[in-house]
């Protein structure tokens, strides 16, 4: 018989104890802030409709090109999701008695059938809060002031970009870009901060845009202006630069007002690639930059909702993503946020004392404390060693001699001291 070769697909990965209880910790941070700004949580299933995924209000050509796709028995077109902002479209359209406006959050994983790179997996986990039925830009204002509390508490320092897709789609109208044209080139000025000028420009030409065209988007991107409002006042008379530039400024006061401009920073190139965008739009990254890749990102995206029921009513909606493994990532990059200490507070080490020891563990587990309870009869000096190791505190050992005398002994493992107590349960 053939040995299997046990190995994961390609893309995914197992997260052992030590990793899984920083990925926990970081999702009960942002699940607490996601509840204090008043999120209500729904769940969504991960197989949908491949019609679903794939319609025009949708992720868009590049994205469609990474879903997993299958079929049930029923030969029924189906795909796994590859974000949740569209299964959460589906369920605002779904049920029109949702009262406006609407906050919800959501942690899931997503699969993309993409390449595999440095902190970038075909399974992963997204961390999603979407606010329907508010057209003012106080919505990103709460949205990127919720991120910075959120990586706060996570103990990480981070910048938000931002921009309006409206402003830049217009900036190219103005330039000569082709309509048919235009995603395009938002795609390729999206990679600028990773791949330069020159190799953006070099992919302008390859998409045989006009001469004018491709000399006033290189302007425009050299432009030491070009980070001003006032730069682009020059070409307000094209009316999606106007609009873009009007959300903008409504943007800017009330993150001046709320003091947090200075970790805000506009980014007239941010594109964000999907085509579901319709304004304002921001990516998430660390201060200090020891990783390129963004650890949130999101934008508005009126278009979506009204889309998937089949009216051209648009419905005001912006979200924000957290890519939990980029931030587990960027966790262990930052000494400062490593986990130094155990989620355990006690160790229950018996000597020959098996029943009394598992009294004592229970007993303090019905008193709400975190305790392991030694099952695999370690001899002292491996147990104390275990302890060290995985940075236990506290370590009670309860030997014949300790129930004889009805009490045990607490060994603080840092201070060396050790307390003795009388036992919990007169049972002993």
């Amino acid at each position: 018989m053939k040995k299997m070769n046990y190995q994961n697909v390609k893309g995914t990965q197992d997260f052992l104890p030590e990793a899984e209880v920083i990925r926990r910790d970081i999702k009960r941070t942002l699940e607490d802030v996601f509840i204090q700004y008043g999120c209500k949580p729904i769940e969504t299933p991960i197989i949908n409709y491949t019609e679903l995924l794939a319609s025009k209000y949708g992720g868009g050509a590049e994205i469609l090109e990474e879903m997993y796709t299958l079929s049930d028995r029923g030969e029924r077109e189906l795909a796994l999701r590859y974000d949740l902002t569209i299964p959460f479209a589906k369920v605002v359209a779904m049920n029109p008695s949702l009262k406006m406006p609407f906050k919800r959050y959501e942690i899931g994983k997503v699969f993309r059938d993409g390449p595999i790179k440095a902190g970038r997996f075909r399974e992963f986990t997204q961390c999603d809060v979407d606010i329907v039925g508010v057209s003012s830009q106080i919505a990103e204002a709460e949205l990127m002031i919720m991120a910075l509390d959120a990586f706060s508490k996570l103990g990480l320092n981070v910048t938000i970009q931002y921009n309006n897709r409206k402003l830049l789609t217009g900036m190219l109208e103005v330039f000569g870009t082709p309509t048919d044209q235009l995603n395009e080139v938002v795609l390729i000025l999206d990679k600028l901060e990773k791949v330069g000028l020159d190799a953006v420009s070099k992919e302008l030409g390859e998409k045989n845009l006009r001469a004018s065209t491709i000399n006033l988007v290189t302007q425009f991107l050299t432009n030491e202006n070009n980070t001003s409002f006032g730069y682009f006042e020059n070409y307000s008379s094209n009316k999606q630069v106007q609009e873009g530039l009007e959300e903008l400024k409504e943007l800017t006061t009330y993150l001046e007002y709320l003091e947090i401009e200075s970790n805000c920073t506009f980014n007239p190139f941010l594109a964000r690639g999907l085509e579901i965008y319709t304004g304002t739009i921001y990516e998430i990254f660390l201060s200090d930059k020891t990783m390129k890749s963004s650890i949130g990102s999101g934008g508005r995206y009126d278009n979506a909702i009204g889309g998937f029921i089949g009216t051209k009513e648009e419905f005001s909606t912006v979200g924000i993503s957290f890519g939990l493994d980029t931030i587990y990532i960027a966790m262990n990059l930052s000494k400062e946020s490593r986990q130094e200490s155990s989620e355990i507070d006690y160790y229950v080490i018996p000597i020959n004392t098996q029943k009394e020891s598992l009294l004592v563990a229970t007993s303090l587990r019905n008193q709400g404390s975190r305790v392991e309870f030694e099952v695999g009869n370690k001899k002292i000096g491996k147990a104390l060693d275990k302890a060290n190791k995985e940075k236990v505190r506290n370590v009670i050992i309860i030997g014949e001699e300790e129930v004889k005398n009805n009490q045990f002994i607490i060994k603080d493992m840092i201070t060396g001291e050790e307390n003795k107590q009388s036992f919990l349960y007169n049972k002993l």
